[in-house]
């Protein structure tokens, strides 16, 4: 394994010519200056904080009128109830500090043209992928339920009902992997790649010598990826070493010496598309822990969805959407009337779904409460984090409550403690209920999928926690009575043998140090 991983990555030495990274080279670069402009404001921005704690004596009183008149108006707007009673608390704690940092948020610093020009890109959008009557017909029919969450997906954006889709489940991102290669080998006229991390490796590597001899045929290779993978994974540089392979590149959201509310919306979408009749989602990055080249948590537990047919549409227009933003003439076309291939034998509906952070709907959220709450048998959810809003939490609970049978799986292995502690914070409230929480045992659950009835699942990018349902852009596809729905539940099943059942008594078993934290990290868990 070693002695591949080194063969693969100078293959991508070899092909790039590697940039450099590491933290001297951090220290020495621009990444380095931006880290000191950074400190630089945060020092400047701590001193104004102490210049006015030092007239706290004379300003109680201002502050405390402060504080009510902040927690007021903010008891007034439409933000979550979790984030009011956040912000609440902070305000009245801190009444200037709190105060700053919530007008800082709320003025949109940073990101304000981002929301006005994501905006126009959906509205002037929502009409590129016509809906075809006769299949939402035929999809009300068979459940008015979900044809009502279908129609509020179409009131959020571009996200048609589609039928002759057929859709493949993989249940680890090694079986992930292996099909992704095949199909980008059979790429003849685009690859469209949007993806929160992209890491050298085993993985990357394979992938990027594919994309690299799919440029020298004529294929048109575009890769977007989040800006956070300049402070941990990829050099500064990296678009320009792809632009030397013919490769075309943008960054999402990146790094700049300027301190931004923009840093807080994260593209953490997935997806792949290949001509138009190919395209993958779910939770796998290109990183070799997502195909368990490297355990660090254990072994990784990911998930992924193929399609293929009409329902590729969605995605190639989402990934368009992202491509597009900063562009003065966007150009979603030939893209979306490449002609595609659709199985005539696919059963069941697709809809490949969005959500954006910036429009103020909650569409990943609705999507899983509205399963919860039309689900009359089962729901088995597999989730990476816990982080619930109050709205979330209440609909878990009820849907125990009334009948459901609720499983939820969670890592048994954490990433990162705050939030596994978070986590463990919400189990006693939704045991109570009913609902059946388990624990991973081999090591760390990364997929994020919801399967309901046997008739209805999504899988898909969105995380149970405040930076997937507020924060980040995420996409899913929402599946109803398609094949691969009995693929999903049966691996939920087989991964369930190999879980922990958490009980009232072992919540904490091993981890009592992290019960303080919990209580703490709650009253901030919005703002996390």
């Amino acid at each position: 394994m070693a002695s591949e991983r080194k063969s693969f990555k100078d293959t991508g030495l070899r092909l790039l010519k590697k940039g450099q990274k590491g933290i001297v080279h951090a220290i020495f670069s621009r990444f380095g200056i931006i880290i000191m402009l950074f400190a630089f404001q945060a020092i400047l921005f701590l001193s104004a904080l102490i210049w006015f704690q030092s007239f706290m004596s004379e300003l109680f009183f201002g502050g405390l009128l402060l504080g009510l008149f902040v927690s007021i108006y903010i008891l007034n707007t439409r933000s979550d109830p979790s984030a009011k009673i956040t912000w609440i608390l902070l305000v009245m704690a801190l009444p200037v500090f709190g105060t700053l940092l919530y007008v800082y948020t709320e003025f949109e610093v940073g990101h304000r043209s981002l929301r006005e020009t994501v905006g126009k890109l959906i509205d002037s959008t929502k009409e590129k992928i016509p809906q075809e009557p006769e299949v939402l017909e035929a999809f009300s029919e068979k459940e008015k339920g979900a044809a009502a969450i279908a129609h509020y997906l179409r009131r959020t954006g571009c996200f048609p009902v589609f039928d002759k889709t057929s859709v493949s489940y993989f249940p680890l991102g090694e079986d992930f992997f292996e099909t992704l290669l095949t199909e980008l080998k059979k790429a003849r006229h685009f690859i469209f790649l949007e993806y929160f991390i992209i890491d050298e490796g085993v993985m990357w590597g394979k992938i990027l010598e594919i994309l690299a001899e799919k440029v020298k045929e004529g294929v048109d290779v575009r890769v977007i990826y989040d800006g956070t993978n300049e402070f941990t994974t990829l050099p500064r540089n990296y678009p320009e070493l792809l632009k030397g392979l013919g490769i075309k590149c943008k960054v999402f959201a990146p790094l700049s010496p300027f301190v931004s509310t923009h840093y807080n919306y994260r593209d953490h979408r997935k997806i792949m598309v290949i001509d138009g009749n190919t395209a993958f989602t779910g939770g796998i990055n290109f990183a070799d822990r997502y195909i368990n080249r490297e355990t660090v948590h254990g072994h990784w537990k990911d998930t992924a969805v193929m399609l293929k047919g009409k329902a590729v549409k969605g995605f190639t227009l989402m990934f368009l959407q992202t491509w597009n933003i900063g562009e003065k003439e966007p150009k979603f076309d030939p893209y979306l009337s490449f002609p595609t291939l659709p199985p005539e034998d696919a059963k069941g509906f697709v809809i490949p779904y969005g959500d954006c952070p910036l429009d103020g709907d909650k569409v990943g959220e609705m999507v899983y409460m509205d399963i919860l709450n039309r689900a009359r048998d089962y729901v088995h959810i597999m989730s990476p984090y816990l982080i619930l809003d109050g709205e979330m939490e209440t609909a878990i609970r009820f849907a125990a409550e009334r009948g459901v049978e609720v499983k939820i799986i969670l890592p048994g292995v954490p990433d990162k403690l705050a939030p596994y502690s978070l986590a463990k914070g919400h189990y006693s409230a939704l045991l109570d209920s009913g609902v059946e929480i388990f624990e991973y045992e081999p090591g760390f659950i990364h997929a994020k999928s919801f399967v309901a009835d046997d008739v209805e699942a999504v899988v898909g990018t969105i995380n149970l926690d405040y930076r997937s349902l507020y924060h980040h852009f995420e996409c899913a596809a929402y599946c109803y009575e398609t094949p691969c729905i009995s693929d999903i539940e049966k691996d939920f099943q087989e991964t369930l043998e190999k879980c922990r059942k958490v009980t009232k008594k072992t919540i904490w078993k091993g981890w009592k140090i992290l019960r303080p934290f919990s209580f703490v990290l709650k009253i901030i868990a919005p703002l996390l």
